[in-house]
């Protein structure tokens, strides 16, 4: 099979660089991005393939805009667009900073919204591509102390939702990923005490790429998996 140009959001820690393993053992060539080129390079150290480090800030329209000029330039055609770069804080609603709540709009959603815009052309014209959208279960339903990352969460799944519409009469396809807790860098500083009980990242990657394969006759809108201790 031919080897696929895959660009992975959020790519230093946790799903994103699960995903970056994963798609470089099968033979992809691996975009990473990321805030931190110190993460970005470790993660790089570690894959097989071919693989391409760009630090941006995806909250940022015009670093986004950049920087997937030069990957179309310097690498090629983007195949697969994992838009996984998010953040958290978890308070009561009132006691969420502002800043806390402009980094939870800004990176969630709209570094998803931005990142996508910048391949649904290629993939457009082409008429292939999949945008692999990972938004959390916090995105289907309420929690407490998440009021502003479950804003953030359902504006991902309604983007995607929508989305899917509007390529429904292509061959270019989105999902969403809706998944209980994971053991990532998300809970850094509030993490759980049974934090050992959540989700692998290496476990979830399997199923994302498996669920995404491209099959005839098929295509798999979303994926929900639950964490047993929820």
């Amino acid at each position: 099979m031919k080897s696929k140009i895959v660009v992975i959001t959020g790519a230093g820690s946790g799903l994103g660089a699960s995903l970056a393993r994963k798609y470089s053992e099968a033979g992809d060539r691996v975009v990473l991005l990321g805030r931190s080129q110190e993460k970005l390079l470790k993660v790089a150290e570690s894959l097989r393939n071919e693989n391409y480090v760009y630090p941006v800030d995806i909250s940022v329209k015009q670093q986004v805009k950049d920087v997937f000029r030069l990957i179309y330039a310097e690498v090629g055609d983007i195949d697969i667009l994992v838009n996984n770069a998010g953040v958290g804080y978890f308070d009561l609603a009132e006691n969420i900073a502002e800043q806390s709540v402009d980094e939870m709009i800004d990176i969630n959603l709209k570094g998803t919204i931005f990142c996508t815009q910048e391949v649904l052309g290629s993939m457009k014209q082409k008429n292939q591509g999949y945008i692999i959208n990972i938004i959390s279960k916090s995105g289907k339903r309420p929690v407490v102390t998440e009021s502003v990352y479950c804003a953030s969460k359902f504006g991902v799944s309604g983007f995607t939702e929508s989305l899917a519409l509007e390529l429904e009469n292509t061959s270019v396809r989105t999902i969403g990923i809706y998944m209980g807790n994971m053991a990532t860098e998300l809970w850094k500083g509030s993490a759980p005490e049974d934090i050992d009980k959540f989700i692998d990242p290496n476990d979830m990657a399997d199923l994302i790429i498996e669920n995404t394969r491209i099959r005839k006759h098929l295509a798999v809108e979303q994926i929900t998996v639950k964490n047993l201790k929820e």
